[in-house]
């Protein structure tokens, strides 16, 4: 939790943006995993509510109501027995206290306070829990099915562009989930050998984002197959000559991390994994060098593009002109994903209210037509204090060359016969968190994990020293 100031500040921007109405802003509840009483721990808080009102705590309801400039904090305060089993906890007066709200009231009250000022505009954000839903079907009368429609795009928005820019501390914050991130990849890569199981790294791995962290900021991607974006570990053993790759963070003070490495089963790359992970690493280091302020993110994305296609018409993958091939998509074989996301208190930061409003602006729109650039997460300008992922890829996906060969799409730009010799080949993928800078950008977190492929072998051979 940050000062009291913060959140007070925090919120008189917000009623400022907003303008006029009521401000309804929902925690989050313990949520079973496989019956009431076995939920799944740790709680994790509404990021926007705890943006706002600072508190982890469950069963918890702020109120901002901008035309009486008053602030609530709804919740039931626990019982003895309650405490008997979780310890004990502040009342909700006390939780208002720390984040400067003076009102406070019991869950039941809160239908009764609405009522009155249901007149004026009541703003919430789009909800993404059931039980959530049920609440504003109970309190608003909007069924669940029409309350995506229903959110206040002035309060999304308004959110969207408080919470893009991050401040010091959440970048200090960032950083210090970058640290243990570094030592996540780090254990994978000491790890990694022949005949050791896909899950018994994972489990590692999540073991020091729950040792060192409050746990994983999303399910730990490890595979063999790293032509499957999100390829989850399963028991197969690690296989001598192949690629494993590593998408992994974890969550520290309510703030994220989120890094991709690929690493050779067998400790060193082979000539051809070498000449695909070289370009992988180019097109990651180039977009270090043009993402800045004022630059919009698909402009980078089409910038790293255009180099790997370049790249890969080396290497008798890519053919026909660079420009055009791209304009077709047909870089979309390799890379059928965006260059980035936006990341803070999610790993894909405030993604569940509207992409389009996240990752783009009036002036940048999405393309959701084309394939691979419709999984463009993020497009706009670029402002200084965006915190970005930088995470380029090349992937073989057998399904797809077979789908494309089959239909002769992009078939000027593709070398399909040449296409064929590389179905066994997997995936890979480099990321790391930037900071968009005043000048222009830089890595988060002090240690780097290796990525450049002679610093990957030699900290994997120390392993068997």
């Amino acid at each position: 939790m940050f000062s009291i100031d913060t959140y007070i500040r925090r919120r008189q921007e917000l009623k400022k943006l907003v303008g006029k109405g009521v401000i309804v802003l929902f925690g989050n509840n313990d949520s079973p995993a496989n019956y009431p009483a076995n939920a799944y721990a740790p709680m994790r808080q509404d990021s926007s509510f705890l943006y706002y009102f600072g508190q982890h705590r469950d069963g918890l309801v702020g109120v901002i109501d901008i035309d009486n400039d008053e602030e609530w904090l709804f919740g039931d305060d626990i019982d003895v027995e309650d405490i008997v089993w979780m310890g004990f906890t502040p009342s909700v007066a006390d939780l208002a206290a720390e984040v400067g709200v003076h009102k406070t009231a019991p869950m039941k009250s809160l239908t009764s306070h609405l009522s009155p000022l249901t007149s004026k505009e009541v703003h919430f954000l789009p909800p993404y829990r059931f039980d959530t839903k049920i609440q504003i079907m109970d309190l608003l009368g909007i069924h669940p099915s029409k309350q995506k429609e229903a959110a206040s795009l002035t309060l999304i928005k308004a959110v969207v562009k408080i919470r893009a820019t991050k401040e010091p501390q959440e970048i200090e914050a960032i950083e210090r989930a970058c640290e243990v991130g570094y030592a996540m990849h780090t254990t994978a890569q000491l790890l990694i050998r022949p005949g050791v199981t896909e899950r018994f790294v994972a489990g590692q791995v999540d073991g020091i984002a729950r040792s060192l962290a409050q746990g994983n900021s999303f399910a730990t991607i490890f595979s063999q197959h790293g032509e499957i974006m999100h390829g989850n570990p399963s028991g197969n053993k690690l296989e001598a000559g192949r690629l494993a790759l590593c998408d992994a963070g974890c969550e520290l003070d309510d703030y994220c991390s989120d890094h991709t490495r690929t690493m050779p089963v067998s400790g060193k790359f082979t000539q051809r994994q070498l000449e695909i992970y070289s370009i992988v690493e180019a097109c990651h280091d180039y977009a270090i060098e043009v993402a800045k302020p004022g630059v919009k993110y698909m402009d980078v994305h089409f910038a790293v593009c255009r180099l790997m296609t370049e790249r890969l018409k080396e290497l008798g993958l890519m053919k026909g002109d660079t420009d055009e091939a791209v304009a077709a998509g047909a870089h979309a074989m390799f890379l059928p994903h965006g260059l980035g996301h936006m990341m803070g208190m999610d790993v894909h930061d405030m993604e569940g209210l509207g992409q389009i409003y996240v990752g783009f602006d009036e002036e940048t729109r999405p393309n959701l037509e084309q394939f691979g650039t419709n999984c463009l997460r993020m497009g706009r300008k670029l402002q200084e204090g965006f915190v970005i992922t930088d995470e380029p890829g090349i992937y073989f996906i057998p399904q797809l060359i077979d789908e494309w060969k089959a239909s002769g799409h992009c078939k000027e730009f593709l070398n399909f016969d040449k296409l064929e010799t590389y179905k066994d080949f997997g995936g890979i993928r480099i990321e790391d968190d930037i900071l968009i800078t005043k000048d222009g950008c830089r890595f988060l977190g002090t240690k780097r994990i290796p990525y450049h492929p002679k610093d990957v072998e030699e900290f994997m051979a120390t392993n068997n020293q």
